[in-house]
């Protein structure tokens, strides 16, 4: 048996989470049987190519998936509490309070008609009714001073601000209540690369003030290098690896994980695009095998007939696939 090198609680458990779109030509598999977990003050990297469930995962955790997608399987448990049992009022209660969202796109989550006293203001009031206004903007005015943000912007608008401004406004929001998990969706992804600095030094901050845990959501691996404790992989709805940051990349061992890190920019050397051959699967129609095995280079028979399991390799280092399996047991 493997020991674990770390038993801090776990402040967040997904359990055999699946979730499926359901289409006229049948249901997409976006999430299939997913289990992670995030431990108390750890910021834990999801990453994985456009379209291959980051998203579906956070939504779900949410228990915000829209139709025609649907959890069908699985277990979500945030601070000992299991959210698929909820009703929409209790889920209510529960969102900004103990679980709360920094959306990918500010310029599309902000209302562009309301001041973001308004805004900001809006989030609190409905956790918190009985606060007075001089009360209340004072701890907006907090707010916005713990993410870097100026007072005057207490009576912009959305439009008014710059793109970097609007993500630290939905960062202040995130924290309003001190939630113990705030789940990033690519916080950083629509920003130039000094604001991404700025805004993603922003999240570090609260993380390290608050001691909140987060789910950093992206495909920018170098960004997830310089943040994240721990770093989950995922692939057409699968998790193929999970394990610490430093692990993932010194000794990447899946084979699609080592295809993300090699497609890292290196400003030491000049180095060919790395370009993986092959086509992913139809996700309503998942081969019998492993789901990365048309586009494996390593591919054989074994992959073809089954599908290999996340097992433990190294203390808490997890991967799916049988190359990495004999390599360990020879």
């Amino acid at each position: 048996m493997i020991h674990r090198i770390n038993e801090t609680p776990k402040i967040l458990e997904v359990k055999d989470l699946s979730v499926h779109y359901f289409t006229s030509r049948g249901a997409v598999i976006a999430a299939n049987s997913v289990n992670f977990y995030l431990r108390q003050g750890e910021i834990m990297g999801l990453v994985g190519e456009s379209g291959c469930g980051k998203t579906t995962v956070a939504m779900a955790i949410l228990q915000m998936v829209q139709s025609p997608g649907k959890i069908t399987h699985g277990e979500i448990w945030v601070d000992g509490e299991e959210l698929n049992s909820l009703s929409e009022r209790e889920l209510r209660q529960l969102r900004w309070r103990k679980l709360a969202l920094v959306p990918q796109g500010a310029m599309n989550s902000l209302n562009p008609v309301l001041k973001i006293k308004e805004q900001m203001g809006d989030a609190i009031l409905a956790h918190e009714r009985q606060l007075g206004r001089a009360t209340l903007k004072q701890r907006i005015l907090q707010l916005l001073d713990d993410v870097g943000l100026p007072a005057r912007v207490y009576e912009m608008f959305p439009h008014e601000l710059s793109g970097g401004m609007k993500q630290r406004v939905c960062i202040a929001m995130a924290i309003a209540l001190n939630p113990p998990v705030i789940i990033a969706d690519e916080p950083t992804s629509a920003l130039d690369v000094v604001v991404q600095r700025v805004v993603a030094q922003t999240l570090l901050d609260v993380k390290k003030r608050l001691g909140v845990s987060m789910l950093m959501i992206g495909h920018d691996m170098g960004l997830q290098a310089q943040m994240v404790d721990r770093v989950a992989v995922m692939y057409a709805g699968n998790l193929v690896e999970v394990g610490p940051v430093e692990a993932i990349f010194e000794e990447p061992l899946h084979p699609y994980t080592q295809l993300l890190i090699e497609s890292i920019p290196s400003i030491d050397e000049r180095k060919p695009l790395k370009v993986t051959e092959g086509l992913t699967h139809d996700l309503r129609n998942p081969p019998p095998g492993c789901i990365f095995q048309f586009r494996c280079p390593y591919v054989t028979d074994e992959c073809r007939a089954g599908r290999p399991p996340l097992e433990e390799i190294a203390p808490d280092h997890f991967v799916a696939c049988f190359k990495v399996k004999s390599a360990r047991l020879a």
